[in-house]
């Protein structure tokens, strides 16, 4: 574990957290745990909207189907 905390340039209890699933572990201590395992090219695949159909949905299911932008008394004014 002490080789893998040198190798990801940080702590043993960081990882240790990284471990245990700690969701208070900054993005950057599981980038750098990804670099030293050799997995770092995965994690654009989980960040891709392309594999994630439920987020897909949730995306366009609240999006307006028109936008009306209301125009301000400085707008009318200079425009």
């Amino acid at each position: 574990m002490a080789v893998l905390a040198d190798r990801a340039f940080t702590s043993r209890s960081a990882l240790q957290r990284v471990a245990a699933g700690d969701t208070n572990v900054s993005i950057g201590i599981y980038t750098g745990v990804l670099q030293a395992l050799g997995l770092l090219d995965g994690l654009g695949q989980v960040a891709d909207i392309a594999n994630d159909s439920v987020g897909q949905a949730a995306a366009t299911a609240d999006l307006p189907k028109h936008i009306h932008l209301k125009r301000s008394a400085r707008t009318l004014r200079n425009g």
